[in-house]
Formats: C-alpha cells, structure tokens, sequence
C-alpha cells in the first residue's frame, strides 16, 4: 500500500540524513491504521498548555499536516504503556517535548472537545484516561510538530498522532514486525457491572450499578414505584450495620463539569431519600456523591454509550 506518510520500520532510519527525515515511528505488531487524513499545506493548532480560565494555549504550526489514528487491539493496555514507547522514539530523533499531560492535568472534557480528533470509532477518547503529548524538533527553515494523544477501551488501545511539517516523501507504510506486540501487563480490568448479584459484588467487588434506575424526565428526582435494586441493597445495608456506603452518580458528558456533578450528586442524594424515607435505611450509613462525566463505562459518542454512562452506583466504603 503506497500512500504519503512518515512512519516507517525504525531500522530504515539510521540509513536517512536527519534534515531529510520526517519523524519515524513504529508501531507494534498488533497495530492498525485505522484512519488518515492528509492536508498537503495548511495550518494545525498544537496544544502547548493546558485547558484553563476558557482557553487552550496553542502554536500555530504551518506546512504538511497528518493525522492518523491506530488501533492496537490487546486488553488490558495502559496509556502509559503506549505512550512511552512512542515518546522516547521521538526524543531520540531529536524532538523535544513541549507539552505533556493527562486527563485532569490536561483540562479533561474541554480539552478533548477542544483539539481536533478524528471521529468514533476510527479514535476512541476514554475521558477518564487519555494523555497527551507535543513535541517540537528544528532541523531546518521549518519546525516540524509531532503530537499524540492516546487512549484506551477494554480491548484496544488507541493512538491520534499528528504531524506538521515539510512534506514526506512517498513510501510504502508498514508497521514494524521488530517491535514486539503490546499486551497486557496485568490482568484485564472486571466489567463496570459484573454479572454478580448485588451482595455478591459488593462482598467481592466492593460497587453495584443499580441498573433498574429511572427518574423523572428533565429531573433529578427518582421516579415513582418500587426498584428491585433499592430493595436489595436495603436489606444488605440492614444486615452490615457496621458498614458505610456512598451512593455515587454519574452522568453523560454532555454540558459543562460542574453542572454534571452537580445534577449526579442530586440524582444521588434521591436515592439516599428514598432508602431512608421507604426502606427505613440509617441515614448514617448512606451518603450522596456526584462525580459527572469523570468515570465513564463507554464512549460519549453514541446515544448508547452516553446512556450507559448516566447511572447511579453504589459504593462499599467501610475501611476496617
């Protein structure tokens, strides 16, 4: 497949004068190309700071702009563990990393919505768990800009790299066989809602989404009737009268962070209202929190998604 792009096999570019290199990257085994797009002159902001006070610091970098997305199919995969790599290909080149962060660090939500990224599923944004990364090497006229972001799901990690800079030559696009596959490093994580009945998940997994949930439309109260969920954990809070538990909500992300928390802790404390109020719960074991978009269960991309992610879920928060 011959196509304009300036990864190639790592082994290739000791053999290349460096002021005629655009940068080189392998990938790992178990990479795909999943999208790309090609400006062949035109201009790219590259973030060189963090989303604060409403802005997104950025340089305006001129010249060849590529953005690829990859798609490295393996559970369990950290950020970190496909940052690194990718990061230290890149100093060794000669570029030096301008900007670096992650999630939170990074301004979480208004960040991502604020840099260009290509669309689900060709790039896949967790955004409880994304870094990012700027770098910038001088080997001419022109700056050349190389910048990554990387997220994961379950089952694949995902890398946006983009590039600005004089054109690549033409070459053929391969990822590298030398560079052993990203697998695991621990264990895959458990499923958000383990397929365990409530006292065995929390006994086990110490957290239950109570998935039977509904509230009133346009509202953070709980809608009428009896939920089969509340009356099991009742009865499980009666039975450990030494315990504490934190009724947790969560929200899609659409809407600003702090309106988000703030509708899931109220939809939050509903719940506690009505465990006190029907189900004669002790109010000293039960609390409300709101943690909005943070933690998300699946992409905020689909309507799907964002439905999965607007839940209520308990909390086993007794430390002795």
């Amino acid at each position: 497949m011959n196509i304009r792009t300036f990864i190639l096999a790592g082994a290739f570019a000791a053999l290349m004068p460096i002021a005629a290199m655009a940068a080189l990257l392998d990938f790992p085994g178990n990479a795909v190309l999943a999208g790309e797009k090609i400006n062949e002159r035109g201009s790219y902001k590259v973030p060189v700071g963090a989303w604060k006070n409403g802005e997104l610091p950025t340089i305006v970098a001129e010249g060849e702009v590529l953005q690829q997305a990859w798609k490295i199919t393996a559970t369990g995969l950290t950020s970190l563990q496909i940052l690194d790599p990718l990061k230290k290909q890149l100093t060794d080149q000669g570029f030096e990393v301008i900007f670096e962060c992650e999630t939170d660090a990074c301004g979480g939500f208004d960040f991502r919505f604020e840099t260009d990224v290509m669309p689900e599923p060709v790039m896949h944004v967790d955004l409880g768990d994304f870094r990012f990364l700027s770098a910038e090497r001088k080997t001419g006229d022109t700056p050349e800009y190389v910048t990554l972001l990387v997220s994961r799901s379950q089952n694949a990690g995902f890398v946006q790299l983009v590039r600005v800079g004089e054109p690549a030559d033409e070459t053929e696009l391969v990822t590298s066989t030398d560079n052993p596959a990203l697998t695991t490093i621990s264990e895959p994580p458990p499923a958000d809602q383990p397929e365990l009945p409530l006292e065995q998940a929390l006994q086990e997994k110490g957290h239950y989404i109570l998935e039977d949930l509904v509230f009133q439309t346009g509202s953070s109260d709980l809608g009428d009737g009896d939920f089969a969920s509340l009356a099991a954990l009742a009865d499980y809070i009666k039975a450990h009268p030494d315990r504490t538990f934190a009724l947790v909500g969560h929200t899609d992300a659409e809407g600003s962070l702090a309106g988000n928390i703030a509708l899931s802790k109220k939809r939050a404390a509903s719940v506690v209202r009505r465990l006190i109020e029907d189900y004669a719960v002790d109010k000293k074991q039960i609390s409300a929190e709101g943690n909005g978009f943070l933690s998300p269960r699946a992409t905020n991309m689909t309507e799907d998604g964002r439905a999965q992610n607007r839940r209520v879920e308990v909390i086993d928060t007794t430390t002795r």
